[in-house]
């Protein structure tokens, strides 16, 4: 019984510094988080105004050639944002299961999806299954910045504004994980180009953003303010998806070590009991033998007598 209570005692070490470890990295997260938290407050305000301004100059346009759907599309970009670290709990599959969901849906309607990964798992996932993609960014995940944003997104316009004839796309889609809560991180795709100009009622929008609506004033034109401005547009929805997905794989990383740390101390009780059932039953076994060599030299003096 000895060599099974060092067994036990070998295994709540372990167990302990497994837990240490998973509390430290719980903790960083949730710095982190904060940190995701205000960039995408600081970022907010922006990427508002610079819809709405976008959305404004759309709604004068008639005809321009990033708005208008192609009679047959046939390829689309499907920008895919994961992680470039693991332990972060479901994160990086739910946003790979959404992007195949995405990906089902455009082979459906004739399209072929031409894949642009985030993040060194996702590339890690269709490089193991050989899957195609177009372009990768690896080591932004973390901590994104506007720069990387552009730069994914000015890969994304070229590939936008080529001839399809020529092996352009006729849609930009973006995969990333929205954060709804510390405990609730949600995966969902959207389409940034073409744009779609919604009709809305001016005198509601106005109650409901609280006050009345910027007046713009075009100049050149509006054609090219639209040139200007929707490059602008694409790189910061980018931008804003990093930062969200950014603040949802902390808070996912920060659920899944709390997880992993709470399954750690419970096995350590456990193992703890066992440990303890283990030590008696060795004192209770040596006792046996003591009491039992007692009775038997007790029977051998008697028989001598």
């Amino acid at each position: 019984m000895g060599a099974q209570l060092r067994v036990y005692r070998r295994r709540i070490r372990s167990t302990r510094s497994m837990a240490k470890i998973t509390r430290a990295m719980e903790l960083i997260a949730t710095t982190r988080i904060t940190k995701a938290q205000r960039a995408v407050e600081a970022a907010e305000p922006y990427a508002r105004e610079i819809n709405r301004a976008v959305s404004a100059v759309a709604g004068r346009v008639d005809e321009h050639p990033l708005l208008n759907e192609a009679e047959n599309p046939t390829r689309a970009a499907v920008l895919v944002i994961t992680s470039d670290k693991g332990l972060a709990g479901p994160y990086t599959t739910n946003a790979i299961k959404e992007a195949e969901s995405l990906g089902a849906l455009l082979e459906q309607q004739g399209k072929e999806p031409l894949l642009y990964v985030v993040g060194s798992k996702g590339i890690a996932y269709y490089q193991f299954r050989k899957r195609t993609m177009e372009q990768t960014w690896e080591g932004i995940t973390e901590r994104p910045s506007y720069k990387h944003a552009r730069e994914i997104g000015s890969a994304l316009m070229d590939r936008f504004i080529q001839e399809t004839e020529e092996g352009g796309v006729d849609e930009i889609h973006i995969v990333s994980t929205e954060f709804i809560s510390m405990l609730t991180q949600r995966a969902a795709s959207r389409r940034a180009l073409p744009l779609k100009v919604e009709e809305v009622d001016k005198e509601q929008l106005e109650q409901e953003q609280g006050g009345a609506l910027p007046l713009y004033d075009f100049e050149p034109s509006r054609e090219e303010a639209l040139d200007q401005l929707l490059p602008q547009y694409v790189a910061n929805r980018i931008y804003f998806a990093l930062l969200e997905s950014a603040a949802s794989q902390h808070a996912s990383r920060r659920n899944a070590m709390k997880a992993a740390t709470d399954n750690a101390e419970e096995l350590v009780q456990n193992l703890t009991r066992q440990a303890n059932q283990a030590r008696q039953a060795e004192i209770t076994n040596e006792i046996s033998e003591i009491v039992g060599g007692a009775d038997a030299l007790t029977g051998a003096s008697a028989g001598s007598e």
